[in-house]
């Protein structure tokens, strides 16, 4: 049973509280710039045991009929084909993705705003989707010198060129299918116009990590420098909460150097501003609810390692730069962290040499056994790990076969023979279908599969960096896998 360190229920109450307060306040409509992701925020789940991934949603369910959605996407984003990294689709994909989601569940999506508009015509083409599906529409567009010019953006030349966003509830959040989409841009746009219109709105931030009542230099809040090392993000003291209320309070770089331009805008907009620092801004309860301060500092320096091991393979890969790999190894270093922290990792490494080099994977289960899994003829490491891993959990002797070799025989032959591919061996994904046809008339290859939801939350690594496929399954399952930066093969072209 993995170690809980964070009170979700409380944190859903408190956060629930704390936006309802700030409406009341306000006496309006308040626009909410929601920041990370809504359903499915598994880095807050990993560094604060016991919060749920879709904790932000089920608080937004406390106040549904409050609560709209609109949702930012960059023009520049749609014409680039732009993709998220976890999921690999298309930024517009994602706004529809996000849309069902919404409202398979119960919440009300108001609408879709492209920003930084100009023309761009694979924009143009999506907002035609958009209107064929009765999704309303709007447009913002470019603002030249943005953000520095406050006089110029705060007039009709600047937010009053986009269009007016009509919205019907108290709540508005605005999200986005990932970073660089505009979404305070529509907060303080909306802000402008609705002050034009005589209306009283205002404005806050849901940003859940840095946490600014932890220290500067707690491991949760350096997780989250971990987790934005592309972006070079740094926490900070903020300057101007010190200077306000004499209270040290923790915030990034980035809505620290933006402050001076958004309270030159509040206060361009109604007279002064209402935010004496960008601590002010935010609305984030996440400190009041950890329960167990040494439980998450340990999850969050497994995060940072993580981090770094994924940062070694998309370097590899050609997918980062080495800048990040040294902020890394900087935070660290911080806090004395080596990758002795992840029993599975010198496991993995020290299966590999027993079997001359040949990939291996070591998964470590709740209760800190290791369990090894090699290639063989039959199986690649991950396959035979995850079939090793629930014979452990499940008491089933290691001498038994889970899968016959008489089943898992034709399944390589289709494989090779009329599937195309080169590697007989059995992926995650084959070996689990495998079972479950083996479950219907074995009943320890039934008990094997039951055992699957304790892989949640274990720890796995990878000799070599997985296919896609591998690493998918690993992900659906709940286990946090690891790889070390060299791939199996020294091909030049390896598949997903």
């Amino acid at each position: 049973m993995s170690k809980i360190g964070f009170d979700n229920n409380e944190y859903i109450r408190l956060q629930t509280q704390s936006i309802r307060d700030r409406i009341n306040t306000i006496g309006g409509k308040l626009y909410l710039e929601f920041g990370g992701k809504l359903f499915d925020d598994y880095h807050a789940a990993r560094v604060l045991p016991g919060f749920m991934p879709d904790s932000k949603v089920k608080m937004l369910l406390q106040m549904k009929d409050d609560a709209e959605i609109v949702i930012a996407i960059s023009a520049n984003a749609i014409e680039q084909s732009k993709r998220r990294g976890d999921s690999g689709i298309t930024y517009d994909q994602e706004v529809m993705r996000l849309i069902d989601a919404f409202r398979g569940i119960g919440l009300y999506v108001g609408s879709v705003v492209v920003t930084m508009f100009s023309g761009q015509p694979a924009a143009v083409q999506f907002e035609k989707k958009l209107k064929s599906l009765e999704i309303p529409v709007f447009r913002h567009y470019p603002i030249a010198e943005y953000p520095s010019n406050v006089t110029k953006i705060i007039s009709e030349e600047g937010f009053g060129k986009n269009d007016y966003i009509e919205t019907t509830r108290s709540l508005v959040v605005i999200t986005a299918p990932g970073p660089g989409s505009g979404k305070m841009e529509i907060c303080l746009s909306q802000l402008y116009h609705e002050h034009m219109r005589g209306l009283k709105s205002g404005y806050a931030k849901f940003e859940t990590f840095p946490i600014w009542n932890l220290p500067l230099k707690h491991p949760v809040n350096l997780a989250y420098e971990a987790a934005t090392a592309d972006l070079n993000d740094v926490n900070m003291i903020d300057p101007y909460h010190l200077a306000a209320y004499n209270e040290t309070t923790v915030n990034y770089n980035r809505d620290i150097e933006i402050f001076p331009v958004l309270r030159a805008m509040f206060t361009q907009i109604y007279g002064e501003s209402p935010y004496q620092s960008p601590t002010d801004m935010g609305v984030n309860m996440v400190g009041y609810c950890i329960t167990d301060d040494r439980v998450v500092c340990d999850a969050s320096k497994q995060e940072i390692l993580r981090r770094y091991y994924s940062a070694l393979c998309a370097v590899r890969q050609g997918l980062a730069e080495q800048s990040e790999i040294t902020k890394l190894e900087l935070l660290m270093n911080t806090l004395d962290i080596t990758t002795d922290l992840r029993p599975a990792v010198a496991a993995a490494l020290y299966k590999s040499e027993e079997t001359n080099g040949m990939p291996a994977v070591a998964i470590e289960t709740p209760d800190g056994r290791v369990v090894t899994g090699k290639t063989s003829n039959l199986l690649g490491a991950s396959s035979a790990a995850l079939l090793n891993v629930l014979k452990v959990l499940g008491n089933i002797s290691d001498l038994y076969d889970l899968i016959s070799p008489t089943i898992i025989e034709p399944i390589q032959k289709l494989k090779v023979n009329n599937m195309g591919n080169h590697n007989p061996r059995l992926h995650t994904d084959e070996v689990l279908i495998a079972l479950s046809i083996c479950a219907l008339t074995d009943s320890r290859a039934k008990l094997a599969l039951e055992q699957l939801p304790k892989l949640r939350g274990c720890e796995a690594h990878s000799t070599v960096i997985l296919s896609q496929v591998d690493s998918g399954v690993f992900h659906k399952l709940g286990v946090n896998i690891t790889c070390e930066p060299k791939y199996q093969t020294k091909k030049l072209y390896h598949k997903k």
